[in-house]
């Protein structure tokens, strides 16, 4: 299985990963990743995440801005 995230802006267009594109081999590396890189993507343009399994959604679209945190 592999792991990975889908960037979006807030209108939920897809955007460039402004970083390069990582595979996990778990949800809770990728998880962990997002938690410890979300200002940098929030920095280069990404508003929002969604985590794939296998290409497959899982959940998302999840808010990189802090506000918007619930």
């Amino acid at each position: 299985m592999a792991w990975t995230w889908q960037f979006e802006s807030a209108d939920g267009s897809g955007v460039d990963s402004p970083v390069p594109v990582e595979e996990f081999s778990t949800q809770g590396d990728a998880e962990s990743w997002i938690g410890e890189n979300w200002k940098e993507l929030l920095d280069r343009g990404v508003d929002q995440a969604r985590l794939l399994e296998d290409g497959a959604e899982v959940y998302g679209p999840m808010s990189l801005h802090a506000d918007d945190a619930g």
